[in-house]
């Protein structure tokens, strides 16, 4: 069936994004593509538009069990921390770990190092780490847009690539559906596919590397450049237009938990509370997913460990994690009589009003990925008998990414075979961070693209007749583009869930970040095309693009890249 929107289902998205980056003002920005979403599925009446925007696109996210544990563990770990600043906890972990960070180097690593550690879960990663190092960050003067690039370009790839992690069972089953598709041929298993994919992840490996040779060199060029100067120069935390950093641009005013006036107390009273929550939240994922196997009639004897993580509910662990987290930092704040309860609570209220603003940008992001998407309020997708897309909800959904997933098979599906086979690869790469980048959401870009793609590439590759291999290098690289691509656009995209409370937790402008991490990325992708997915569409092997991604990547920082400390 034709498109319902066509170009114009990628309006809502351009223009939210267009005006967050002009205005600075990311909640009324996204408000406005939701509009626009809105009167071009109601035909320009509005009327209707408004009411459909907050019934069936606002209230609907807001009420979605998932996202209000996310709201929830978002609010809960803001309130955590709050209380153990205000307890000196964070200023005993910061006398803790000065001798590892005694320089901007060491501080740039230790949090690249500590987002290694914190494997399982990319939301988890962004509020831990930015909220713990920002202190640390700050006594170093690295700008808080750094620390947001650290963060964020870390927390995803490592949840992306871990085999035990909350990203884990989404991938597998995207890839699972994309096999179905295909008849389930003989050799081939979603999960070895998963993992054979892991070395043709090229942004995804290229980012965790970029981010250490970037800290290593001390070289950095573009708008982060210009950051890192004026934070070592000034010491200020202005963001890169100059402009004051607070609550009205979406990120919060600190004043109320400066710990200035705050005497340090034993670092226990931070990593405590913290490494409480990790072991819960590991617990709860363990729990969950025993849970759902058994429910799901899997014998105990047959669950591997990695079947049971992905089987989990993630946004139940976190959200109770991060409770029972709470408790223990108000508990050990009382047993040592740092704060009486009022003080307590008021340090709790404090901690969970500084994430309001990024929970705002949440809701209303995720009110546009879902509105751009291809899925009812069910979470089904309607499809023929012929196993073609109905487009049956588009008068609550735009379909943008069954438009752009349209640019790899043409308007009548056919393509041409000994040109496509070598450039799928790329074409999937880019798509995967088109798509990405317009709905903000790599999870959603993936289940929109995996089964596509990788059941076009099958059929591509055996059209000659041959039998297709499971380890076939573009049929690896394919599905390795489009995991890549996703967390590419993710990176970029200013309505992210993931940069959204990256930029949130480390304190940083949203905008801010967006603009200061958007030449690496770039940076990033041109090197994962050039040396990566074009390569490999003629045979040349990852083992020799890998070294030769780094290498390019150190070559570009030394030609483009400045010493922050030179010319000051």
């Amino acid at each position: 069936m034709s498109h319902p929107y066509g170009f114009l289902s990628l309006l809502p998205p351009i223009i939210a994004i267009m005006l967050a980056i002009l205005t600075r003002k990311a909640v009324w920005s996204l408000f406005a593509g939701l509009l626009v979403g809105a009167l071009l599925m109601r035909q320009g009446n509005p009327v209707d538009a408004i009411h459909d925007l907050f019934e069936v696109h606002l209230w609907p996210t807001l009420i979605d069990p998932g996202k209000l544990r996310v709201f929830s563990f978002t609010l809960l770990m803001g309130g955590l921390v709050g209380l153990i600043i205000r307890c000196g906890g964070m200023k005993g972990f910061v006398e803790l770990i000065s001798p590892l960070a005694k320089s901007r180097r060491g501080g740039q690593l230790t949090t690249w190092a500590m987002g290694w550690v914190i494997f399982f879960d990319d939301y988890a990663s962004s509020i831990l780490l930015g909220n713990t190092l920002r202190p640390v960050c700050d006594r170093l003067k690295i700008s808080r847009e750094k620390l947001a690039y650290v963060v964020d370009s870390t927390a995803a790839p490592i949840a992306g690539l871990s085999l035990l992690s909350t990203w884990v069972a989404v991938e597998i089953d995207y890839i699972r559906e994309g096999l179905a598709g295909i008849g389930d041929p003989s050799g081939f298993s979603a999960v070895e596919l998963f993992v054979a994919s892991i070395p043709y992840r090229f942004y995804v490996l290229g980012s965790l590397v970029l981010v250490a040779l970037i800290a290593i060199t001390g070289r950095d060029y573009g708008p982060m450049l210009v950051a890192e100067r004026r934070r070592v120069a000034e010491g200020d935390q202005r963001d890169v237009g100059g402009s004051s950093v607070s609550a009205g641009s979406g990120v919060h005013d600190e004043t109320e938990l400066n710990t200035d006036a705050v005497k340090p107390s034993h670092w226990i009273n931070a990593l405590g509370p913290i490494a409480v929550t990790v072991a819960v939240v590991i617990a709860l994922i363990y729990m969950t997913g025993v849970a759902s196997l058994d429910n799901g009639g899997v014998p105990a004897d047959q669950q591997s460990l990695r079947e049971i993580v992905g089987a989990a509910d993630s946004s139940v662990a976190l959200q109770y994690g991060s409770l029972v987290g709470l408790i223990v930092a108000a508990v050990l704040c009382r047993v040592q009589k740092l704060l009486d309860m009022r003080q307590i609570i008021r340090s709790i209220q404090q901690g969970a009003a500084v994430v309001i603003p990024a929970i705002a940008i949440l809701w209303f992001a995720s009110a546009l990925s879902r509105m751009t998407g291809d899925r009812d309020a069910s979470g089904a997708v309607s499809i023929n008998e012929n196993g073609e897309q109905t487009f049956s909800h588009r008068d609550q959904r735009l379909y943008t990414g069954a438009y752009l997933a349209g640019v790899i098979t043409g308007e009548g599906g056919s393509v041409e075979a000994s040109t496509t086979l070598k450039l799928l690869p790329t074409i999937t790469f880019v798509l995967a961070g088109v798509v990405s980048f317009c709905t903000g959401t790599s999870f959603g870009t993936m289940g929109m693209l995996v089964p596509l793609v990788l059941t076009l590439c099958y059929n591509l590759l055996a059209a000659g007749g041959a039998a297709v291999s499971p380890n076939d290098p573009l049929l690896l690289a394919t599905v390795g583009g489009v995991l890549a691509g996703a967390v590419f656009g993710d990176h970029c995209s200013p309505i992210s869930d993931t940069t959204i409370l990256s930029s949130q937790a480390c304190g940083c402008d949203h905008i801010a970040h967006v603009i200061t991490q958007l030449p690496y990325a770039l940076t990033l992708a041109a090197v994962a095309i050039v040396f990566g997915t074009l390569p490999i569409g003629w045979g040349v092997s990852p083992l020799v693009l890998l070294p030769l991604q780094f290498v390019a990547l150190v070559v570009i920082l030394v030609v483009f890249g400045k010493k922050v400390e030179e010319e000051l």
